[in-house]
């Protein structure tokens, strides 16, 4: 939903649509919250979903329009303290909820930040209206409606064989294969289509320069570590170590507190490394070199390992809001800058589902052929991991099964093994992504234009 958010607010203004999005959020948050049964709990989902990819979008385009480009890096950064605590704390917040409250806590805790945000919101962000010249009908009419359907099946259609990839469906079957070559087609069509309308989504321009599908690039695998490393960090706490949800969350906690500093502070850093270009390169270094610092963890790691290694990837993935400036810069209208926000927030987006299949897909396929050289050895509570697709629910029960430590050993090995690969895997593809750095260029950041919906006292 993301570039269709930001479509839809270059034509009816920015806050419309945001009231929109935060209602749906909070409808689909008590929907979820409420849900007896499964059916109940993917339409919460799904709305939340609409809302949440608005809101996500749609803050970062009003920070845009209010902002020159010059002084927009301050403000970028401001955004990423709170988007740094949200992203690293997140997952823990909702294990403890589960654990120790209920998993319908995870829809309740929005209600009071949405109760605060939206009166807020309404009362004090003053934004210049978009000057409705035309009727409701001709404005509607004006919405790349057959771009926006395109995108949505296509995405749909090619995620879902992605996520069941490997645990309802073998790689090879044509349950995955077809719908996921379907989903390629239909987005390929996206692609030729969007040269045709009056207001595309996805505009042919904004892919303009090599600066641009690099960054693009660089933010489609930062998304693949992030989202795949925040899943799986606070599991091998829990799976080697042993600890409990909420220890696992207070490990995190030191790369929690860096990533917050780091997301205040890069881009007051820019100045000093006379552009983005050199620091963003820096950044995706750190950002490899701490995942694969993460591959040292073991079963008889000591307290400080499991609090420190963890540090220098978060300073990694705090940095790499770096390449929003890039994306921005590389615009050459100015009210473009929304569009270009969505297609770089939607990359990155898909980058985090690829590469949490990625990552799921190589625990599967390690797990499963590590483990059948110990399937003797799995007798009485150990058995059920005979079957290696309930290897991640069965986490939760390795701290409190009645075997020896001596007869648990080779399975937490087994564990360790499979995030071991995970980390070499992603720390190739943050290797990658410094690659992509090499051909963005530095574009002056002096540009003082505002885009046309401004804030106005």
């Amino acid at each position: 939903m993301q570039p269709i958010w930001a479509s839809i607010s270059n034509v009816f203004g920015r806050k419309p649509p945001l009231y929109v999005c935060m209602t749906l959020f909070f409808v689909g948050s008590v929907v979820f919250a409420v849900a007896k049964n499964m059916n109940t709990i993917i339409i919460g989902r799904v709305l939340q979903g609409f809302g949440g990819g608005g809101i996500d979008v749609l803050v970062e385009v009003v920070i845009a329009d209010m902002t020159t480009l010059q002084e927009r890096s301050k403000y970028i950064g401001l955004m990423g303290i709170v988007l740094a605590i949200g992203n690293i704390m997140g997952p823990s917040v909702g294990a403890l909820f589960a654990t120790y409250a209920s998993w319908r806590w995870i829809g309740w805790v929005n209600l009071p930040l949405l109760g605060i945000g939206m009166p807020l919101i309404y009362s004090f962000l003053k934004l210049r209206p978009v000057p409705l010249e035309k009727s409701l009908a001709e404005n509607l009419a004006r919405l790349d409606w057959i771009g926006m359907m395109l995108v949505i099946v296509g995405i749909t259609i090619l995620v879902l064989p992605i996520s069941w990839a490997g645990s309802l469906f073998p790689w090879s079957s044509w349950q995955t294969l077809v719908p996921m070559l379907l989903g390629f087609l239909v987005l390929a069509i996206f692609g030729f289509y969007e040269a045709k309308p009056a207001a595309p989504i996805m505009p042919h321009r904004l892919f303009h320069s090599k600066t641009v599908n690099m960054t693009l690039a660089g933010g489609f695998i930062h998304g693949a570590t992030l989202v795949s490393l925040l899943q799986y960090l606070p599991l091998i706490y829990q799976a080697v170590q042993l600890e409990i949800p909420i220890l696992s969350a207070v490990s995190l906690l030191p790369t929690v507190v860096t990533s917050v500093l780091l997301a205040a502070t890069s881009m007051m850093m820019v100045p000093f490394f006379g552009g983005y270009v050199w620091l963003l390169r820096l950044s995706w270094i750190i950002l490899t070199l701490g995942t694969g610092l993460l591959a040292l963890l073991r079963v008889e790691s000591t307290s400080s390992m499991r609090l420190g290694l963890p540090i220098l990837w978060g300073a990694g993935v705090a940095l790499l809001r770096l390449n929003l400036l890039p994306m921005q810069a590389s615009v050459k209208k100015v009210d473009d800058t929304g569009l270009a926000i969505g297609l770089f927030l939607t990359i990155r987006m898909f980058g985090g589902l690829v590469g949490l299949t990625i990552a799921s897909t190589v625990f599967n396929t390690v797990f499963s052929t590590t483990i059948s050289s110990s399937a003797a050895q799995l007798t009485g509570p150990l058995l059920p991991l005979r079957d290696a697709s309930i290897a991640v629910a069965f986490i939760e029960k390795l701290r409190t099964l009645d075997v020896s430590s001596e007869t648990l050993l080779p399975v937490l090995k087994v564990y360790l093994k499979c995030f071991q690969t995970i980390f070499y895997t992603m720390t190739g593809l943050g290797g990658l992504g410094f690659v992509t750095s090499i051909f963005i260029d530095e574009i002056t950041l002096s540009g003082e234009n505002l885009g046309n919906q401004r804030f106005e006292e």
